[in-house]
Formats: C-alpha cells, structure tokens, sequence
C-alpha cells in the first residue's frame, strides 16, 4: 500500500471561490503571525515556542475583536498551517532547509484539510463551510475504493485553482524483476547519458518560451506597482513559468517511469545543484534540466515498484576515471567531451565513461556495502584498527 497523491484542477464558483481566497488569507495570516511570534520570544526573551503554544496564540487570536473573521473559516486548514510551521522549523534545526518565511499574497497559497473538514461522497468533494461539491475537472479516475485521508487546496501565483487528493493506492505493485542494471550520468546537452551509451537529448523547456518570457517580464517592468494592470502582467508571466514547469515534470516523469520499469537497478551520481548554479554561466541550464527532480522521481518510483536506486556520493571522479583500466586523469574541463587515456589508450566519451564507472561504482556498494571513495575506505579501515577494543 501506497500513499499517493491526486491531483487535479477545478473551478470554483465565484462563491466557493471568495471562500476559499479567504481561508487563504487567513492561513497566510496565522502562518506570519506566529511566525513572528516564535522568532520575536527567541531573539528578545530567548525562549522557544512550540507548536502546542502557537495554537494557544491561535486561540486568543479568534477571540480578539479585530481577528473576529479568523472564526468564518474552518479551523482546520489554520491549525495544519501551525504544524506546517512546525515541520519548517524542524528542518531548519536540522541544517535540510533555511529560516522560515513570512508568507506572501502574489505566491497564492494554500489550505489542508483533514478529514474532519471535508466530505468525499459519490465521488465528489465537499469542503468545510461550503454547500457545494468543488467543480473538479476530473482528468484521471482515482484507484478504487480509495478514500481521501488530507485535501489540499491550491491557488497558483498564475490563479489556476488546483486539488490534491492524498489516498491509500492498492494499486501500485511491485514489478516483474528484469536483468538488466545501467548507471546514469546527467548533463546539459543529453539529460541522461546511460551506461548502455543511449543518450536522451535535453528538450531545454525555458529556451522555447524564453522569447515569450521575457516580453512579459519586460511589459511587467513597465507598468506602475500597485496597479490593476501590473497584477494583470504578473499573472501573465506567471502563466509562462507554469507553461515551463509543467513541460518540465511531464517529460521528466515520462522518462523516470520508463527507466524504472525497464531496469532493475539504477546507480546515478548525487549533484549539489544548489552550489552548481552559483555559475552564472551554467546556472539558468542547469536549472532548467531539473536534475534533482529526476532523481527524486527515480527514488520514490523504484521504491513504489519494487526497483534499486543507488545514488554515489558528489565528489565521485566517474568522468575523471577511466573506465577500462582506472586510471584517473589530473583535470578534465567541462569542454574536452571526449578523451584517451594515457594509461590505456582506451578512448572515451566523456558522459558515457561516467556512467559505466557509476554502475560499477554503485554494483559495488550494493555488494560489499564498501565507499565508492577508495582514500576514504582506508582511512575508516585505519580509523577502525586504532579503536580500543570494548571491554
């Protein structure tokens, strides 16, 4: 059993819609507030408010005269915004993400609601406070006898209103095993190149639109803050950023899913993408081919069917390495695509190289559960002899 989410677009009536608006500032609103409340008692009294303080807050909250409206929505979607800021803060003390911050109105938001808040009945959506079913566009049908646990409502920074349906997917099973295993490397020019030597050429989505974008970005730039036509321009770009991601995530899940469901096993390179695009040269491509998405595909999908994704650690010479004798070259520049080994004489394609030495890379690790690094498994080795034996 899977846990997987739904996902669709709907339109709300202009009175469903001014609801849920409104549930959207209200959930922007207690996010920010008690989020300036937890960073205020920190640097003034330093003292660390919890999740159990902050719905305390949320409650006087309602009760003060000026925050009446907090009480014409549901609770639900408030409280679970606390618990998001909870998670946020979590992340932050365990170095994954950065400080939290204050929400803002022109990203549009969005509200989760639990079961107590909603309604799934003959197939349709009934939310907290509101008479009628959500005009869901339905694109795909769910697996049956799935029944919702949490519902997200999402308005874009474009004003597309989309749903999200969190079930329990009995349909996902694991796949016939195959014998095939391949190690992947990714790049700019081919997206993936395989071990196999199969290249996947990268559709680069933000070049097509580029010219697209930047006229609305520069009919943005013109127009005078604050006025009706500036938010007009805004959702206007934001239309061409969703037209880019969204061909985006739909030829990345197309690829991911083809790759897992024809191999076994797939070794693939672990990219810091976040201190790659400090390149100001690579940074708009490299943000564009979407490698870290790719790889966070292939390792929920090879989980769902039953498939192995090993992924190396960053600093892995593969490229450097050659893959016929070991030898490894001092240096190799991002424009020598191909290169001769001077141990070897064996010649090699850049990409292709890399990948065969992640496979064998990564075969190994599942083997012998051994580093990929050999400098590194002697000092551990070192490090384990020079401990004292427990007495």
């Amino acid at each position: 059993m899977v846990e997987r989410a739904f996902k669709f677009r709907f339109y709300p009536t202009p009175g469903q819609e001014t609801l849920l608006r409104r549930t959207l500032g209200c959930v922007r609103l207690v996010y920010s507030r008690a989020l300036a409340a937890r960073t205020e008692a920190w640097y003034q009294r330093q003292e660390r408010i919890g999740y159990n303080q902050s719905s305390a807050m949320l409650t006087t909250w309602k009760r003060d005269e000026g925050l009446t409206f907090l009480n014409e929505v549901s609770g639900v979607p408030l409280q679970q915004g606390l618990r998001h800021l909870q998670t946020a803060f979590s992340n932050f003390f365990a170095g994954r993400a950065q400080y939290p911050n204050f929400k803002k109105k022109r990203n549009g938001g969005s509200a989760e609601f639990t079961k107590s808040a909603f309604k799934f009945k003959d197939g349709q959506v009934y939310l907290a406070k509101c008479s009628e079913a959500l005009p869901i566009r339905w694109s795909r049908t769910l697996p049956k006898g799935a029944e919702p646990s949490t519902i997200t409502v999402k308005l874009e920074p474009s004003g597309r209103w989309t749903v999200s349906l969190l079930v329990d997917d009995l349909t996902i099973q694991p796949l016939p095993k195959v014998d095939k295993a391949i190690g992947i490397d990714a790049g700019i020019t081919s997206l993936v190149t395989t071990s196999d030597g199969e290249k996947v050429a990268n559709p680069k989505h933000l070049n097509r639109l580029y010219q697209q974008l930047k006229r609305a970005q520069k009919s943005l730039s013109r127009k005078q803050k604050g006025s009706r036509n500036r938010d007009k321009a805004r959702r206007k770009v934001a239309r061409v950023h969703t037209q880019i991601r969204d061909a985006r995530q739909d030829f990345l899940h197309k690829l991911t899913t083809q790759l897992v469901r024809e191999t076994q096993t797939i070794v693939a390179e672990s990219l810091a993408v976040k201190n790659m695009v400090k390149n100001r040269k690579l940074a708009k491509s490299i943000s564009d081919a979407g490698w870290s998405e790719l790889t966070r595909q292939l390792d929920y999908k090879a989980k769902w069917y039953g498939r192995t994704f090993v992924q190396l650690e960053r600093w892995f010479p593969g490229s450097k390495t050659c893959s016929s004798c070991g030898h490894k070259v001092n240096s190799l520049p991002l424009n020598i695509r191909e290169w001769d080994c001077p141990q070897c004489s064996a010649h090699h394609d850049r990409d292709v190289n890399a990948a065969v030495n992640h496979l064998a890379a990564g075969l190994a690790v599942l083997v012998c559960g051994a580093t990929v690094r050999p400098e590194e498994s002697k000092s551990r080795k070192a490090g384990a002899m020079k401990q004292k034996p427990k007495s």
